[in-house]
This record gives structure tokens, C-alpha cells and sequence, in this order.
């Protein structure tokens, strides 16, 4: 059974895959599908990991559901807008806010672990990249490697990832290279 098992890449979606949005200084996703924009250099990055073999899985905090911000229909809307234009195995969001103690919340492993459930992926062999301290961490609690986006919301100081990156194209590099050195 360990033979089948693949190594994945869980990607953070808001400033990983798609732009984020700053009003009065607070950094927010999309309101709507039609606010979703992949970055720069994300969909060949995604798509250089897929052909490499990777599972591609997207997680994501999405706690402006349960603080009343958003429907959780129009994000869904945007993860279907994500899975037509990229080749993702899957993604998953947490719509609980810190009080609801939930274990998917990153920077808890539990979207990382159910995935891993849900699918055959090596976590040993498998890595995270994410724009904020919580989603090393998370990453790092489910045993994978982490990369962290670095800007200048990050929380740089609050966690030691494997490696820090400008961007997912850098970070795919990165995870590339680290395939090959194998």
C-alpha cells in the first residue's frame, strides 16, 4: 500500500493562487467569482506540478462565512472557477471562525489529514504552501514540508518554514528541484 502513495502539494488559495483584496488595511478573498484573478505565474506553476506527478489539493480558511461576510455558495462558486481553470484533485475550506475551536481551522493539520484520508498521498513526501504563519504550521503538524509566501501580512516571525519564497512559481521551483535531488 505504501508504494501507491503519492506525494501531494497543498496550496493555500487567497495570495497563493488568486489576488487578495486590501480595503482599510485588512487583507479580504474575493467577494465573488467575479473578483477571482489567478496571480501571475500561478496556473503554469500549478500546471508544472501536476505534470510532475503531484496531487494538487487546495486548502483554505474561509471564516467570513461563519462571520456572516460571505455565503458559503458563492465561495464555492469560486472553488468551482478554481477547479476549471486549474487541475486541482480537490479543494477544501474551513468556514468556521477562531471561536468555533474546529480542527480543520489552519493552523490545525485537519483539512491536510482528511485529504490525506480521502486520497492516496504521502504526507512525508508531500508539501504546503501558504501566505501566513498558519498554514506552515498546519503543514508542518501533518508532517509535510513548508513554504511560506513571504508578504507583508506573513507572520514571517511566528513560524520556520523549509523555505521562504516570493511566489508559487519560486515555490514550485523549489519543490521541483527537491524532487529531482531525490
Amino acid at each position: 500500500m505504501m508504494d501507491c502513495l503519492r506525494p501531494a502539494v497543498f496550496l493555500d488559495r487567497d495570495g497563493v493562487l488568486n489576488r487578495m483584496f486590501v480595503r482599510d488595511g485588512i487583507t479580504h478573498p474575493p467577494a465573488d467569482v467575479g473578483e477571482f484573478e489567478l496571480l501571475s505565474g500561478a496556473a503554469e506553476a500549478v500546471r508544472r506540478l501536476h505534470a510532475a506527478g503531484f496531487l494538487l489539493v487546495v486548502v483554505t480558511n474561509q471564516p467570513d462565512v461563519a462571520r456572516g461576510l460571505q455565503t458559503r455558495e458563492g465561495v464555492e462558486a469560486i472553488h468551482e472557477q478554481l477547479r476549471t481553470e486549474l487541475p486541482m484533485l480537490e479543494v477544501l475550506a474551513c468556514y468556521h471562525d477562531n471561536e468555533d475551536d474546529c480542527a480543520c481551522r489552519k493552523p490545525r493539520p485537519g483539512m491536510i489529514l482528511e485529504a490525506a484520508r480521502r486520497w492516496p498521498i504521502d504526507l512525508r513526501r508531500s508539501f504546503l504552501v501558504g501566505d501566513r504563519w498558519s498554514d506552515v504550521a498546519a503543514g508542518q503538524a501533518a508532517g509535510c514540508r513548508s513554504l511560506l509566501v513571504e508578504t507583508s501580512y506573513s507572520g514571517r516571525r511566528r513560524c520556520q518554514p523549509d523555505r521562504y519564497v516570493r511566489d508559487l512559481a519560486e515555490a514550485a521551483e523549489w519543490i521541483l528541484t527537491q524532487m529531482r535531488e531525490k
